[in-house]
């Protein structure tokens, strides 16, 4: 009975960590009804060893959804002369760098006889927060169609974060990673797409070398090319992603009193990050339940790139301990301040003027005090993710 308990807690366990990375757990695949609408069902699996395909070997069949949940096989692009398997992700600064290069290869080449294809390899089971510090997404599975629309994909874009059986039998070991196949399904190449990170230095060379030369019926001259990026994020790899989340919970929480002229301070933000200025509540519900989203974009770009999140509780100062009851219970253990006097009228003037005074209410402050985001009410996360990733300070690329 014991020993039963013990595995009833590390199911429930796991089922917590997945359920932060926006995942469901499952504890084992079973088969899927194709007729049936997807639903994601991420599985922490047990270590495998990954073995990258060998150039001379047939293309492992596969059956997955696509970034809308309609199911693709790899039958379905027999007609194409050449097939392209692409593995990349959302959140990797690499893969993203190469998005738009990918976009016109396959504009490229899809009057050619070639068939691109992406596949998403990553269990969100093996992915920290701290990783996704050059995005605004992570890998969960919903979030594929946002990517693929914000950048205008025009290949499938394939999900295989639940077991990973198919990542498994090709081995690619970083996004991104390019697999080339010809009309026979023989694998010809496998490596990077080019040598140039960086967006706007590079055109997909080396895989425009070795499509071009199989459409000329010649033998691929480099059939194999080390790649560089982001590793693939293996399920079996969940105990960084829980020694991450320990750490974080780990730390101490706290909340300081501060005046007038401390909030001014931290208006003018002589500082070289971007502020991210959260006032609420421990009244307000609506507050009380963004604080978590907030504390992701802490443990997203607040680790180790340009970034803060400041919380502000309007809370009369008696009520203090309430307020830091409740920011321990969301683990924020960042600067947490309470005004130190009971006149919130006081404390709208000084905040914004044109603020109604209603809760919660967000600013993005630029170093030495501009404003470039303001928000009243529940925040839009995937857009205040995009502002912060996509200001210059931040950034999406290495």
């Amino acid at each position: 009975m014991k020993a039963i308990s013990v595995l009833k807690l590390g199911i429930l366990f796991i089922a917590i960590i997945l359920a932060l990375f926006g995942c469901k757990a499952k504890t084992n695949s079973g088969s899927q009804n194709t007729s049936e609408k997807f639903t994601p069902h991420p599985v922490v699996k047990e270590h495998q060893d990954v073995t990258t395909l060998a150039i001379g070997a047939k293309a492992p069949d596969f059956t997955l959804p696509d970034m809308n949940g309609k199911y693709t096989s790899l039958k379905d692009f027999d007609k194409s002369d050449i097939l392209v398997i692409i593995f990349t992700c959302n959140h990797c600064p690499t893969a993203q760098a190469y998005e738009d290069r990918i976009v016109e290869f396959t504009s490229d080449y899809s009057k050619k006889g070639v068939q691109v294809v992406a596949i998403m390899p990553n269990s969100c089971a093996g992915l920290l927060l701290e990783e996704c510090d050059y995005s605004d997404l992570d890998d969960a599975f919903e979030n594929m169609a946002i990517r693929a629309k914000d950048k205008g994909f025009n290949f499938p874009y394939l999900y295989d974060g639940d077991d990973q059986a198919v990542s498994i039998k090709y081995g690619p070991t970083t996004t991104p990673h390019a697999f080339v196949f010809d009309k026979s399904r023989t694998l010809q190449y496998a490596g990077r797409i080019d040598t140039h990170e960086k967006p706007g230095t590079g055109n997909a060379e080396d895989l425009r070398q070795a499509v071009d030369e199989m459409l000329a019926g010649k033998p691929v001259s480099t059939p194999v090319n080390k790649t560089f990026g982001c590793s693939v994020k293996w399920s079996w790899k969940s105990e960084w992603a829980q020694k991450a989340n320990k750490d974080w919970n780990d730390k101490a929480v706290s909340i300081e009193p501060i005046d007038d002229k401390g909030i001014k301070e931290l208006l003018a933000n002589k500082t070289e990050k971007l502020l991210l200025i959260d006032v609420w509540a421990s009244w307000c519900g609506p507050c009380v339940l963004e604080l978590p989203e907030l504390a992701k974009l802490q443990r997203m770009y607040g680790t180790k790139r340009k970034f803060e999140l400041v919380t502000l509780s309007a809370d009369k100062p008696e009520k203090k301990d309430e307020a830091l009851s409740i920011l321990k219970s969301k683990n924020l253990p960042i600067r947490n301040f309470i005004f130190s006097r009971d006149d919130q009228y006081k404390l709208i003037e000084l905040i914004d003027p044109k603020w109604n005074g209603a809760l919660p209410y967000t600013l993005l402050i630029e170093p030495g005090g501009k404003v470039i985001y303001k928000n009243q009410g529940l925040a839009d996360m995937l857009e205040l993710k995009k502002k912060i990733v996509d200001h210059p300070l931040i950034g999406r690329y290495f």
